[in-house]
């Protein structure tokens, strides 16, 4: 006689983490006008929309930072072969 196991499927995700540095050039695009005494200063958000922006090219390099991270897949779904009996 065979021993029989129910098993129920649970949905995990890998998350694996990765930096790069980008520089981004200071141009008028990132600058935004000094209302406090004239001239112009850097505008913080055009830097790190543009850094974003940078970090999509293929040619960035990434490099792994630490261990991937398991966790627990927010959706969890039945899938056609979520009953097993082995």
């Amino acid at each position: 006689m065979m021993d029989s196991t129910l098993s129920m499927s649970v949905r995990l995700r890998r998350v694996r983490t990765e930096t790069t540095t980008v520089s981004v050039p200071i141009t008028q695009d990132v600058m935004q006008s000094n209302e406090e005494g004239g001239g112009m200063k850097l505008d913080v958000d055009k830097i790190i929309e543009a850094a974003l922006q940078l970090g999509k090219f293929d040619s960035i390099e990434w490099e792994l930072e630490g261990e991937p991270e398991i966790q627990l897949h927010p959706i969890q779904n039945a899938t056609d072969t979520n009953t097993t009996i082995q």
